[in-house]
């Protein structure tokens, strides 16, 4: 394992970094009560990563079983309780906890009813995820998709259920 070849090849630097304080209003809000905080999309980061913070409201929320063709991502838990699928099983995971799945890994995640909850999602490379959740949101507010729009729907946002 190595450093990556270099993307920057000035000299002395660049005054370039971005900062997101804290108290933001959310980028969306579910009917669930949960929450989506943009932290880092793939576009601000030049495609390197996106980050994200969820939360979960008291109700149950959160996809099934899918892997992704072209991206990996990564789960820490912020503070409460999250199911978070493995390939084999449900854990329970609490903060402090944390999830690496590679491209084609086998996963899931779900908060535990009646508790909310928070975590840490990070996607490499930066893919653009912010249509993906705003678009369920719409869903969950009750946006109606044809068989062949929801397929599509996944299939670019390289979503693949299990």
């Amino acid at each position: 394992m190595s450093y990556p070849d270099p993307r920057y090849f000035g000299d002395t630097g660049e005054i370039d970094t971005r900062f997101r304080p804290d108290g933001e209003p959310p980028a969306i809000t579910y009917p669930t009560g949960g929450t989506v905080d943009y932290l880092a999309g793939g576009a601000s980061t030049d495609g390197q990563f996106g980050l994200y913070r969820w939360n979960f409201g008291a109700q149950e929320s959160g996809p099934g079983p899918h892997f992704h063709r072209t991206i990996t991502e990564s789960f820490y838990i912020l503070s409460g309780t999250v199911r978070l699928y493995n390939g084999e099983e449900w854990i329970k995971a609490t903060a402090g906890d944390f999830l690496y799945v590679p491209q084609g890994g086998i996963h899931g995640f779900r908060n535990v009813p009646g508790e909310p909850a928070s975590m840490l999602l990070l996607f490499t490379p930066g893919a653009p995820r912010e249509d993906y959740f705003e678009t369920l949101a719409e869903i969950a507010r009750g946006r109606q998709l044809t068989h062949e729009e929801s397929a599509e729907f996944f299939l670019r946002h390289d979503n693949h259920w299990v």
